[in-house]
């Protein structure tokens, strides 16, 4: 069992940066690959991100590349997501999920409770 918390989100200005945590409790949290995921108003939950359980692949949707930047200390059971230069349409709440790299959300087999990103124009 992993339970995931989620935070650091806000509100920001258009071109600022972010940095969200997602915090995991359970010894196990080193054997999984993680995802960062978001979720605007009225859409469904997309892709932004995805890490191997060593950190040593990752994986990004094309609109996030050069942008946002995906991380993990598994000393600390964090995962991170940097992200820069931020846009209004990255506007969502965010979530992180374990158990997979995949880009679809059902691969996943925990969720976070989401953190609120909010970037003004």
């Amino acid at each position: 069992q992993v339970q995931l918390v989620e935070s650091g989100g806000g509100l920001v200005q258009a071109g600022g940066p972010l940095r969200l945590s997602c915090a995991a409790s359970g010894r196990t949290f080193r054997t999984y690959p993680m995802g960062w995921f978001r979720q605007a108003p009225g859409k469904e939950r997309d892709f932004v991100a995805a890490i191997s359980w060593s950190g040593g692949s990752t994986y990004y949707a094309d609109s996030m590349k050069g942008r946002f930047t995906i991380s993990r200390d598994n000393a600390k059971n964090t995962v991170y997501l940097q992200m820069n230069s931020l846009k209004p349409e990255d506007t969502a709440v965010y979530y992180c999920a374990a158990g997979s790299t995949s880009r679809t959300t059902r691969a996943y087999d925990y969720w976070g409770q989401g953190t609120q990103v909010t970037v003004s124009s």
